[in-house]
């Protein structure tokens, strides 16, 4: 490998260009970025020193990535034009590939420059659409606008692969793919230049063991910053990374730059004086075992019907993951990362009745409406302003709430998991928060264990009987015709006896009488008469059967047919006495009667089924209840319930 050793054309110390790619290095002693061209070195200019920060990686780090190994040569700081920093780091591979690694809020993204296809065309920067696929950059599945804006080279260290020019401003636009494809299209070149790659851990690219460098004392102390309204003391947790902060004594808005306080204006106190429950500075515990500290708060509203709700955001920071946000609203909680946009599957169009899908879990839709920052605490990685207002909507699949974020420039997705006051109490060490009150957009139904749980009762029941069913084959011990005799009136009694019988124990008797009556009555006193010990079961059969007309038409009333249940008798032999009395006293009376063993009449079945379907039935109905009151709260009520058991 060639090394090219020059003098510093500003201030003649020696330098070196170690990589054949090096286009611009930046002068370690008099900070020049120093470009090298084929008629000698130029200089470009004084370039800022690097804002230091918390960050994992350092020039000279070495990873590796899809079997090759590289060097972090070099390293440039952007400035996005709503505020905060983001790194760029120049990788140079031991293959020649030339790779950049952008760090953003805890984020890492490795590209590579992408040519076009012959004949490809981008879309000029004026006319990018948020969400708009980009068909031109070849990829498996197109990828998708989600920002646009303008960045500015603020500072850089080491070796650069392109011509840097100090404070330059340059258009750009970050696009998203599904499987973590991320690319960006360098609005700065002619024509636009295309890098494409994926987001990143830094386990995959062998920077796992990597940690956060350690803020020097020189840097940004939080002992010597005053707020420059009230002179009161401040304390910046992520100095590197803030870029407003509020004063808690005189509630005054500060721009932050490098540690520079600037005064710009004091903050409207909101209608109502914020509550926020939890601290700035409190530290919890998310994701596992991962340490968050909440560095900021802010007050957010939107109007539905001419009524405004407000609801509390905590920022949370953490140095190797970056931020993520803790929404508190109604006493209900939810802990907020982001997501990738091109995972999310949408319409551009929303309404009653919209879903989107993401990860293959389809969400519904539950609110669409302007939110405005009405008060804010603390620190922020972005200019927030009061004010500030993006267009947010938001789908539910309990425990899951996915939201979207837009501006003119951006958009953003986030997933939200709804958090248990137990939850959030046990991750910063807190007790007796504040109940909720009604029920969370999000919010997950907890009795579905009881309709499952029911329900499955109900088919072991069902399974059970159906099982049973071959072992429940009745037998007909006795199947007979008594003619009775007729009688002096309808009031005396005849009497008449069957054939002898065998029935078996522990069974149940089902004795059946069918009587030829045709409007008229007959009633029957029938006696099970135990041969070996005389001992007798009685039991009552009353027959009825009345028929006509009338202007309605035919009718009837009663059955020729009844029959009575005994649970069961002792094995033996049995003969079975009639006694009847009829309404036709005079005629005959022929009787049939049936004895049937082991009959099968669903009746503990029934009673069983109606005992185990309460549970489920209870717990439908309070669901039903649940999701109504879920979804009266909703701009889109009419939506059915959420899948949420």
């Amino acid at each position: 490998m060639s090394v090219l050793k020059a003098n510093c054309p500003s201030c003649a110390a020696p330098i070196e260009f170690q990589k054949g790619s090096t286009i611009v290095l930046v002068c370690p002693f008099c900070r020049s970025a120093v470009a090298r061209t084929d008629r000698g070195l130029n200089d470009l200019g004084k370039v800022a020193e690097i804002m230091d920060s918390e960050s994992p990686l350092k020039l000279g780090l070495k990873g590796h990535y899809k079997g090759q190994r590289f060097e972090l040569t070099g390293r440039a700081q952007l400035r996005h034009e709503l505020g905060g920093v983001w790194d760029e780091w120049y990788a140079t591979f031991s293959n020649g590939w030339v790779g950049w690694l952008a760090e953003a809020q805890g984020r890492f993204y490795l590209t590579f420059y992408q040519p076009l296809p012959s004949g490809a065309e981008l879309p000029p920067f004026e006319s990018l659409q948020l969400g708009q696929p980009v068909q031109a950059i070849p990829n498996q599945e197109p990828l998708m606008v989600t920002e646009k804006g303008t960045a500015v080279s603020v500072a850089a260290d080491g070796e650069i692969p392109y011509k840097l020019e100090p404070n330059e401003r340059s258009n750009y636009a970050d696009l998203s793919g599904k499987g973590n494809a991320f690319g960006t299209i360098d609005y700065s070149m002619n024509p636009p230049w295309v890098f494409v790659g994926n987001q990143v851990t830094l386990e995959e690219i062998g920077l796992g063991d990597a940690k956060s460098v350690k803020r020097e004392a020189a840097r940004v102390s939080t002992q010597g910053i005053g707020c420059p309204n009230c002179a009161g003391p401040l304390t910046l947790t992520a100095p590197d990374k803030a870029e407003r902060v509020t004063c808690p004594y005189c509630n005054s808005l500060l721009d932050v730059n490098q540690g520079k306080l600037t005064w710009l204006k004091a903050l409207k106190p909101p209608p109502a004086p914020p509550d926020f429950v939890l601290p700035i500075g409190a530290e919890g515990t998310f994701m596992g075992d991962a340490r968050f500290k909440i560095i900021g708060a802010v007050v957010r509203s939107v109007k539905v019907d001419g009524i405004t709700y407000f609801w509390h955001e905590y920022l949370l920071y953490n140095p190797l993951i970056g931020f993520r946000w803790l929404i508190h609203s109604d006493n209900h909680w939810n802990f907020v990362e982001p997501v990738n946009p091109a995972e999310v599957e949408s319409g551009q169009i929303y309404g009653t009745g919209t879903t989107v899908t993401y990860k293959g879990q389809t969400y519904k839709i539950f609110q669409d409406a302007p939110a405005v920052v009405e008060f804010v605490q603390g620190e922020f990685y972005w200019r927030v302003e009061q004010g500030e207002t993006v267009r947010a909507i938001d789908f539910v699949a309990p425990p899951l709430m996915l939201s979207q974020e837009t501006t003119d420039k951006e958009i953003n997705w986030s997933v939200g998991v709804y958090q248990t006051n137990e939850d959030i109490e046990k991750a910063f060490g807190v007790s007796n928060l504040p109940k909720p009150w009604s029920v969370a957009p999000n919010q997950p139904f907890t009795g579905g264990f009881y309709i499952k749980a029911g329900f499955g009762l109900l088919g072991l029941l069902l399974l059970i009987s159906i099982f049973m069913l071959p072992f429940s084959i009745g037998n007909t011990p006795l199947n007979e015709t008594i003619t009775l005799q007729p009688t002096t009136s309808a009031t005396t009694a005849q009497t008449a006896f069957s054939q002898p019988f065998e029935l078996k124990g522990n069974r149940n008797i089902r004795i059946t009488a069918k009587a030829p009556v045709s409007n008229a009555f007959a009633e029957f006193d029938i006696d099970l008469v135990n041969e070996q010990n005389q001992q007798i079961e009685s039991l009552f059969i009353p027959i009825e059967y009345y028929s006509g007309s009338d202007s309605d038409g035919s009718w009837t009333e009663g059955s020729q047919t009844q029959d009575a249940t005994l649970s069961s008798l002792p094995a033996g032999k049995y003969t079975m006495r009639v006694q009847g009395t009829w309404q036709n006293f005079q005629q005959p009376m022929p009787v049939e009667v049936k004895v049937e063993q082991n009959v099968s009449r669903g009746v503990n079945f029934c009673c069983a089924f109606v005992l185990l379907a309460i549970l489920p039935i209870l717990a439908l109905i309070r669901k039903f209840t649940f999701e109504s009151r879920r979804w009266s709260e909703s701009m889109f009520g009419s939506a059915s319930s959420g899948n949420d058991e």
